[in-house]
Parts: structure tokens; C-alpha cells; sequence
């Protein structure tokens, strides 16, 4: 039950703090939140039933928002997938946005500008959009050495979303956070909640250790080994479990690396190889049970510019091949299943 997340969102409603960025390893269940956010929000039709058995239900401020708003969910990863370029999939998805206002609003659009269009249909109706976009940061991870490309993408997403009264909330997830530009900072209305800084979002992605208990306890699963294999990110308070590993070891019954079913170490393997400040001693000793000191803020999440050893093992932990600890600035080897990854790709 991680319906506590749209009590989180319905504080910021409409706030100057309605710009949130979750960023998550793969499988982390950021899409399965995003799905939930739409079916909260939208105007289409009433879901009350699908949060009757949920802890929302009997929050303050459920029935408030409920089914208010009208909601835009995109994953950008479908869209870059069928475009050639970034010109063109900027060009796709206002095309395929604006489509769906004009089934909706007909009356309203005379304008293919799409700002222009969102403006139109909030002064005629009232009604606030929500905007939800997964898989946001797939631009930086696909177009990694192309700079113009990424600056097109965040321009326009500043444009869609910065000081425009017609957004209520901005929620976006990936497993990058939001790129540093310096002096370009086209999303810096954003508060960011990430592996190295997930404060309040701490429980909301992953399997808490209660919740695994409970699981273990479901499916007759011995709990020591289950922690063995899948513990060890630490979020603030919580120990979190990747969920993907959890729910394939509860239904097919494998102690195993459910990893390589989820992402390639193929792009870890290049910045492992540059050893930068003797990464891969350090990489060793984390295999052997040791923690090493990190600076996560020297990452500027710019997977094309990673310049030394910090930069490596930030980008690890965001991408989950590593667990960090706030409290001591460590970083470590998670768990068995990570370990085995980890052997493989050094």
C-alpha cells in the first residue's frame, strides 16, 4: 500500500512546492505510482473503489481531490522510441497532447501551440491539469553526448511546466536526477527526491522490511535470507527492497539475481574500466563487505561528463548497484543479489 504517496502530492497541490521529481533504479515501482497518481487525479471517472481498501481512503484530504483535476501522463520513453530525433519527438508529443485536448475541448483550442492550448481549456473550464512523466530522464541516457538535444528537451519541458497557473503538480520519475547545468537550470522549480537525498518519499518506492516480512510471512519464505539477498538500501529510516527481485523470489520460489532480467551492466562496465582514483580497488573492497566514502554532490548527473571516482559511485547508487548511507556519506555493496552483478561487470 503506497497510497501514502498522494497524501505527500496533495500537500503541494497548487503550491509553489507542486513540482516534484522522484528518481529510482529500475523496478522500483515508480510507473506503478505514476499509474496510481492518474487514477487519483483524473477527471475521466470515479475511482473511489480503487482506494476503498487503502490507507488514503481515510485521509483529510482524499475526498478533496479526488477526481479533480485533469490529468496528462506521458512516458518519454514511448516517445523517443518512435522518433528520429529530439526535433521530431518534441514535435510528436505535442501532436499527439494536443490531439487528445481537442477530443476533450473541441470549443476551446484554436491554437497548436500546446502551452497555448493547456491556457485555453484552464480559462475556460477552471479545472487544473496534473502532469505525470515517467521514464523522464531516458533523454540524457540516450542522447548522453548529444548536449543540443538535451537542452531542447529541458527548454521545452520548462516552457510546458515552469509559472504556468494552469499546472496544479508536476510529478516526474526516472532513475537520473534532474541534470545540473549551471547557468542553464531550465527545472530548478523541481525538489528532487533521489537514492542520495529521498527524504519523506523514503517509503513510498520499494518494499519496506515490514512490508517484505509480511510477504515472507504470506509465502512461507525464510526472512534472514531473503535479507541476505535483496536488504540493503538504506532510505532514510527504512530499509527498502527492490520490489522486482521480492515479488519474482515470492512467486517462482528462486533465491537468485533477478538483476540481469531488469538492465544491462553494459554501461557501468566502460566507467568501472577508466578506475578513476583506484575505483576498482574500492569497488573490491565493497565486495568484500567494506563501505567507501562518497561525495554524491560532485555528480552532476551527466552520465557524458563523469570525471572521477565520486561521479562513478554516485551514478551506481542512482542506478542501484550501490547502497548509501546519508548518515556516514558510504557507499557499499547492497546485497547478495547486487554482489553478483557487481563480480560480473568487474
Amino acid at each position: 500500500d503506497k497510497s501514502g504517496l498522494i497524501a505527500k502530492t496533495n500537500e503541494v497541490l497548487g503550491t509553489e512546492q507542486r513540482f516534484v521529481c522522484v528518481s529510482r533504479p529500475r523496478r522500483f515501482g515508480k510507473s506503478m505510482a505514476a499509474n496510481m497518481l492518474a487514477a487519483y487525479y483524473g477527471r475521466g471517472e470515479d475511482s473511489a473503489e480503487l482506494f476503498s481498501a487503502l490507507r488514503i481512503h481515510t485521509d483529510k484530504s482524499f475526498r478533496e481531490h479526488l477526481n479533480q483535476y485533469d490529468v496528462i501522463r506521458i512516458n518519454m520513453q514511448e516517445f523517443l522510441s518512435a522518433a528520429p530525433d529530439m526535433d521530431e519527438m518534441l514535435k510528436l508529443l505535442q501532436k499527439r497532447i494536443l490531439r487528445e485536448l481537442k477530443m476533450q475541448y473541441p470549443d476551446y483550442i484554436d491554437s497548436d501551440y500546446l502551452v497555448f492550448a493547456m491556457q485555453d481549456v484552464f480559462a475556460y473550464t477552471r479545472h487544473p491539469f496534473v502532469i505525470l512523466i515517467d521514464e523522464w530522464d531516458c533523454i540524457f541516457r540516450e542522447f548522453k553526448q548529444n548536449m543540443e538535444a538535451q537542452k531542447k528537451y529541458l527548454d521545452f519541458l520548462r516552457d510546458l511546466i515552469k509559472d504556468k497557473s494552469y499546472i496544479h503538480l508536476a510529478y516526474m520519475t526516472g532513475i537520473l536526477p534532474i541534470k545540473k547545468y549551471g547557468s542553464h537550470s531550465a527545472l530548478n522549480m523541481f525538489t528532487e527526491y533521489s537514492m542520495t537525498n529521498p527524504r519523506e518519499m523514503a517509503e513510498f518506492f520499494g518494499f519496506t522490511e515490514d512490508e517484505v516480512k509480511a510477504l515472507c510471512e504470506t509465502y512461507k519464505k525464510d526472512f534472514t535470507e531473503v535479507k541476505r539477498w535483496y536488504d540493503g538500501y538504506q532510505l532514510g529510516k527504512y530499509h527498502v527492497y527492490n520490489p522486482n527481485a521480492v515479488v519474482n523470489l515470492m512467486t517462482d520460489g528462486n533465491f537468485q539475481s533477478y538483476w540481469s532480467g531488469t538492465a544491462s551492466y553494459d554501461s557501468i562496465v566502460p566507467l568501472i574500466n577508466m578506475d578513476f582514483d583506484g575505483l576498482k580497488t574500492a569497488i573490491i573492497e565493497m565486495l568484500s563487505g567494506a563501505a567507501v566514502e562518497v561525495d554524491v554532490a560532485s555528480f552532476q548527473n551527466d552520465i557524458a561528463n563523469i570525471v572521477n571516482k565520486d561521479d562513478v559511485l554516485t551514478y551506481l547508487i542512482h542506478m542501484g548497484y550501490l547502497g548509501y548511507s546519508g548518515a556516514s556519506r558510504m557507499a557499499f555493496v547492497p546485497n547478495e543479489e547486487i554482489r553478483q552483478e557487481l563480480i560480473r561487470a568487474t
